[in-house]
């Protein structure tokens, strides 16, 4: 008979051995199948993946304010990219600008210069701002008049009046005599560095002289590809920038610079470790079995389990961030694991029917399913978006891949399998493994693992710091607090969050965060800040300053009049009146405000202390010795509140590893209720090496010194899933070398895919991938150990 006969001989007696049901299921697969195919054309063309590494992070239990704040600072400058091109002098540094800016000109399709001098319009602002003038005063010039007499203003006034045509002014003698709104307006600039020169936004800073650039990308910073377009062009304008002058100094930085590399590293850690897993899988089942036809089928089951994660997860969270695929590239690891089983079984005993293997191995199979699912499911208990996202992609791409197998397999595998030198040898191994019993043996392998775990465990330092999680090239984080340093600029993270009944309480309270915060700033601990009510004072605040001024400039007018024998200078009209104020809804609604408009969080009916918001930032908060005292300082002032998002999200990261550690153990007893539900007494056989694993790979974090935080304690509770599926598979055939075969080539490719995970860049991943190549790596070779005897007459394991 020909081999195409044979098969078609196979198939017929595979499709006869299937139940009804069987058959209905597989059908249904496959429509579902066609569908997953249908959306992965779908989803790919709409290029739903995100690279917003704060998607990963949860939102803050505290207040959800907190986390909006972020977001509206943040969405102010995600498309924007900072350059500062530096020399010790200006023409030199005016000419490196230059250069620079041509070499961007050259591809305007990526970078967009935006003038920010030509963005602010002074003399619109001046406009705006000129009914109020009296109603504007600095704290200098509050101290001062309250102080001064009327007779020694005057006679400053009187030489101001005959040196006026000396210099520039920014309004008339007669509409200012004291001099008030130009100093206040100068006020106003020194909460920046940058002023124009020469027609270029420029300041000095650390011994010299800088050009600010700025641009802006055509497009989100959190949906780029994999390419680095901006890093490219900015290197290139690097290089003719400094043209061969050692002098001259360029910083870089930006969100977008950010996300750039976030998404070309993990572009990058995703082909490597999903196609190197597929590679080591592809390779081991070749080996295993020199046969195209597990290969082919294995690589389906993977396939389709892939997609389905893809696509079940871009339902669910409507975009897939890229962290999660790279995650998910290691699932290879673990669902090739139903394929590999089957196919060495079949290989083993080819007188049953593919059904009928399907059949013997369905129990175990299932409750290895089971236990891994849960274990990934527990990833998602923790509110972290981007592990909740991990969380469903390996669980739905697992249960894909199992129902591949189960409904497929025994149909679409039409021949026969012959054991090979590799199956052979390792379903031999089986019997010269050791196992325990009161022996010498087994007592040097307890000291051997109680020296290594003890002294191990010792030395494991928790560090639950979110900064231990940055994923950015350490040349863009120091570039970015280099740029920071130099423009003064104030750090996101840490602000004052105000809240009052109406925006006008709220402009009060942020006036007296100042007051309270005058003696950290007069110590020179704090730069200052950046707040509203510097551009929008309190209605009290403007009334109170127009009550200061009105009657001293009167009285001033007056005396000129006397001193220069006139009749006396009317004030100027179009001036608003005493009790009229400005108000916080006109300065938003004019373009004036557009600098400082996301500091206004407008209505917060969900917040406590009042309906209304905005954000204080503190400019020069480099210390972290100063933040305790800021703190304390404005904890007496109502409805303000002390913002620390790095303390916040590192309180979180305690919160859930000790929350996880403690789900962690209970995961542990319901595996050894369900274990002692199938097996009875023997159950600890199967969780005994899972536990004694998760000692080791938690005693190396120790030896490594890597500090023990969150996600390591989520590959412990993955690793309890993966790690009893090898002693599960050992109890259900004792003694069977055959299920030895399935589970020593299961683990190779699981050690291969999350070996390559601890390769990640990402620190995260990377913590996950060595808690789990040595935890994964322990289970397997402690599993055969607690393995049960054999059954009488078997003579795979006579040890």
């Amino acid at each position: 008979m020909s081999d195409s006969a044979n098969r078609a001989a196979n198939g017929a007696r595979a499709a006869a051995g299937m139940a009804p049901l069987a058959r209905v299921l597989a059908l249904g697969w496959l429509v579902i199948v066609v569908g997953l195919a249908l959306h992965q054309a779908s989803f790919w063309r709409s290029a739903r993946i995100d690279t917003d590494v704060m998607a990963l992070l949860p939102g803050s239990e505290r207040t959800a304010t907190a986390d909006r704040v972020l977001r509206q600072l943040a969405d102010g400058v995600s498309r924007e990219i900072i350059v500062l091109v530096g020399a010790p002098d200006w023409q030199q540094a005016r000419t490196a600008a230059q250069r620079f800016g041509q070499a961007t000109g050259a591809h305007p399709e990526l970078l967009r210069p935006v003038d920010r001098i030509a963005a602010f319009d002074f003399d619109a602002a001046l406009a705006f701002y000129r009914p109020w003038r009296d109603h504007l005063l600095t704290d200098s010039q509050r101290a001062m008049l309250g102080h001064a007499d009327a007779d020694t203003l005057a006679q400053q006034a009187l030489a101001r009046l005959y040196q006026f045509t000396a210099g520039t002014s920014l309004s008339g003698w007669s509409t200012d005599p004291l001099g008030l709104w130009q100093d206040w307006w100068l006020s106003r600039a020194d909460l920046t560095r940058v002023r124009e020169r020469d027609g270029l936004p420029a300041f000095s800073a650390e011994g010299l002289h800088w050009v600010l650039l700025t641009y802006r990308i055509n497009k989100p910073a959190f949906s780029v590809s994999g390419d680095t377009d901006y890093g490219d062009l900015l290197a290139r304008a690097d290089t003719s920038a400094r043209a061969g002058q050692d002098a001259v100094r360029v910083v870089m930085a930006g969100i977008p610079l950010h996300a750039e590399a976030a998404a070309a590293q993990a572009s990058f850690e995703m082909n490597v470790i999903g196609l190197g897993s597929l590679a080591a899988v592809l390779l081991l089942v070749w080996l295993a079995f020199r046969s195209l036809r597990p290969i082919v089928l294995v690589a389906l089951s993977l396939l389709i389990g892939t997609a389905a994660a893809i696509s079940v997860t871009g339902i669910v969270f409507e975009r897939v961030h890229l962290i999660t695929l790279v995650f998910g590239a290691s699932l290879v690891g673990v669902a090739e694991d139903y394929g590999i089983h089957y196919f060495v079984t079949r290989q083993a005993d080819g007188r049953r029917t593919p059904a009928g293997v399907m059949r013997l191995l369905l129990p175990g199979m299932t409750l290895a399913l089971s236990t891994s699912v849960v274990a990934y499911l527990a990833l998602g208990i923790a509110p972290f978006p981007g592990l909740r996202q991990m969380a469903l992609f390996s669980a739905v791409g697992l249960l894909a891949a199992f129902l591949t197998v189960v409904l497929w397999f025994p149909l679409l595998d039409c021949g026969s399998l012959r054991p090979t030198r590799l199956s052979a040898w390792l379903a031999d191994s089986l019997a010269r493994w050791p196992r325990v019993r009161a022996d010498r043996r087994t007592a040097l392998l307890a000291a051997v693992l109680a020296a290594f775990i003890v002294p191990g465990l010792l030395q494991v330092k928790v560090v639950d710091d979110v900064r231990q999680l940055q994923s950015s090239p350490p040349a863009l984080i120091e570039a970015q607090r280099t740029a920071g340093r130099l423009l003064g600029s104030p750090s996101p993270a840490q602000f004052l969050l105000v809240r009052g009944a109406s925006a006008d309480q709220v402009l009060q309270r942020e006036e007296a965060s100042k007051a309270a915060l005058a003696g950290i700033v007069a110590q020179g601990k704090l730069g200052g800040f950046v707040a509203l009510s510097d551009w929008v004072p309190s209605a009290a605040r403007q009334r109170a300053d127009a009550a200061l001024a009105a009657p001293l400039e009167a009285q001033v007018r007056e005396r000129i009049a006397q001193m220069t024998g006139s009749s006396g200078t009317a004030a100027t009209p179009g001036v608003a009146g005493p009790q009229d104020v400005l108000t916080l809804q006109a300065w938003l609604a004019h373009p004036v405000s557009e600098a400082l408009r996301h500091l206004w969080l407008g209505q917060d009916k969900g917040g406590k202390n009042g309906n209304y918001a905005s954000v204080m930032l503190l400019r020069g908060l480099d210390d972290p010795n100063t933040m305790p005292k800021v703190r304390a300082a404005v904890a007496g002032v109502a409805g303000v509140e002390w913002v620390d998002r790095v303390a916040d999200l590192s309180g979180l990261l305690h919160h859930y590893r000790v929350l996880m550690t403690w789900l962690l153990l209970a995961g542990a007893g319901a595996v050894s209720v369900l274990l002692a539900w199938r097996y009875g007494r023997a159950a600890w056989r199967a969780l005994v090496p899972t536990l004694l694993a998760a000692l080791f790979s938690v005693a190396l974090l120790g030896w490594m010194q890597v500090p023990l935080q969150l996600f390591p304690v989520l590959a412990l509770a993955l690793l309890l899933g993966v790690g009893v599926d090898y002693g599960i598979f050992l109890l259900e055939h004792p003694g069977d070398g055959v299920s030895w075969t399935a589970i020593a080539l299961g683990a190779a490719s699981t050690l291969l895919a999350f070996g390559l995970l601890a390769l990640s860049s990402t620190p995260a991943l990377h913590a996950f991938g060595v808690t789990m190549l040595a935890g994964v790596g322990a289970v397997w070779m402690l599993s055969p150990w607690f393995r049960p005897p054999a059954p009488a007459g078997d003579a795979h394991d006579r040890h």
